[in-house]
């Protein structure tokens, strides 16, 4: 492949991505990730991953994209804004804004396939996957090689013009694409408001979590009952937790999505505790068997509001 076929190609995936709604989309280098091996290594070691087991599995293709797509030289990686505007009372069970809509996983993953329909209708078939959040890829790690960003101290990427409220996926394929230049800095400094305020010091200062203390763990992969240890610690996420990125101020520019599927399935914010109590799994499946909720089952939700200190 010629440079001009190089850039026309690059071209019109970003420009594909930008016309899908996405609010960024950049290129990196398909390689081995050394750093990140180690990274990760070490976090598992520390057992930092509670009972998320899965990701102690295929070590070798979360650090090497060649092993999840022979041949591979890009990973074009992708964000998607998810930020929503609600207002809950204090004391009222909360989910996070990433839920409020439609499950991300279908939604994106129909986006890129769409853009890998594109380039086949252009160039034929050739090797590619497709990724949001369900293979072992370090989607944060590519971002940053590709110039989204930089991993906060609380582990999520940071955008300086968008904040970080946003969904991240990939197409890693065997093209030779142009290539954006990485984030290299990082803008915390010496802010530590997400530190200061996770209510079970999940977060370290030093860019890395504590997996199995946190808030998202507990109310969504956990599949036991929260450890007494750590029931009443918050008193109001019943799945997920926006408090590092409530707290975060580069998300003072977080703006609004206008993604039709990620719209609020329903009033939570109309939601009290004995709503969720009363509901039945009938009535819990048809509302919302398309949001990322279903997967954790009613039976989870009601245990995390038994958990949790709320009105």
């Amino acid at each position: 492949m010629n440079n001009t076929n190089k850039y026309q190609l690059t071209q019109f995936i970003k420009q594909q991505a930008q016309e899908l709604g996405f609010a960024w989309c950049g290129i990196a280098s398909a390689k081995f990730l050394e750093q990140e091996a180690v990274r990760l290594e070490t976090f598992l070691n520390k057992e930092f991953q509670g009972d998320m087991k899965y990701l102690e599995n295929h070590f070798e293709k979360r650090v090497d994209p060649a092993k999840l797509v022979e041949g591979a030289k890009s990973v074009i990686s992708f964000a998607f804004n998810y930020f929503q505007e609600i207002d809950f009372e204090n004391g009222q069970p909360k989910i996070s804004r990433y839920a409020l809509g439609e499950d991300y996983h279908v939604v994106l993953k129909d986006k890129l396939f769409q853009i890998v329909n594109g380039l086949e209708q252009k160039i034929g078939k050739f090797s590619v996957r497709c990724f949001v959040d369900s293979a072992p890829v370090l989607e944060r790690k590519w971002a940053t090689e590709a110039g989204f960003g930089w991993v906060g101290k609380n582990t999520m990427t940071i955008n300086k013009q968008m904040g970080s409220y946003f969904f991240l996926c990939e197409i890693i394929c065997d093209l030779e694409l142009e290539y954006d230049a990485p984030f290299v800095k990082d803008y915390c400094g010496t802010c530590n408001k997400c530190v200061e305020a996770c209510p079970t010091q999940a977060i370290h200062g030093d860019n890395t979590m504590d997996g199995s203390k946190c808030i998202s763990y507990f109310t969504i992969e956990l599949k036991k009952e929260i450890p007494a240890e750590f029931q009443k610690q918050w008193s109001d996420w019943i799945f997920g937790c926006d408090i590092c990125q409530e707290v975060c101020p580069w998300n003072k520019f977080a703006k609004a999505n206008n993604e039709e599927y990620f719209k609020p399935l329903m009033n939570w914010n109309e939601m009290k505790k004995n709503d969720w109590l009363d509901i039945t799994n009938k009535i819990f499946d048809s509302q919302l068997k398309k949001s990322p909720m279903h997967r954790a089952g009613l039976k989870k939700i009601q245990q995390n509001i038994q958990a949790i200190k709320l009105k």
